[in-house]
């Protein structure tokens, strides 16, 4: 089945945070990663709005999970450490 990750970001050094967005799309589609939406217009409804999200789907949970554990995201992730707001969640998508 697959998977989406899906990241609520708020960013606070854009320099910084656009080294991480260089290294993480690589990181991303070597693990069957394909971006739905990216800093895509939005409704915030509910919740704590962030001003960026971002959907990716993977070809499985495992695969998404194996992809944030991997040394290309984790050296991707430094540069976002200090430089955005992030929430992360990966959710199993249901067979249509």
């Amino acid at each position: 089945m697959t998977a989406l990750w899906i990241a609520h970001v708020n960013v606070t050094d854009a320099e910084a945070y656009g080294r991480y967005a260089q290294l993480a799309g690589p990181a991303i589609a070597a693990h069957g990663g394909a971006f739905l939406a990216r800093g895509s217009r939005y409704v915030q409804l509910e919740g704590k709005e962030r001003a960026r999200n971002v959907v990716a789907r993977f070809p499985s949970l495992e695969a998404a999970v194996a992809c944030y554990n991997s040394p290309e995201y984790q050296a991707a992730l430094e540069h976002a450490k200090g430089a955005a707001e992030r929430d992360l969640v990966i959710v199993e998508e249901n067979p249509a």
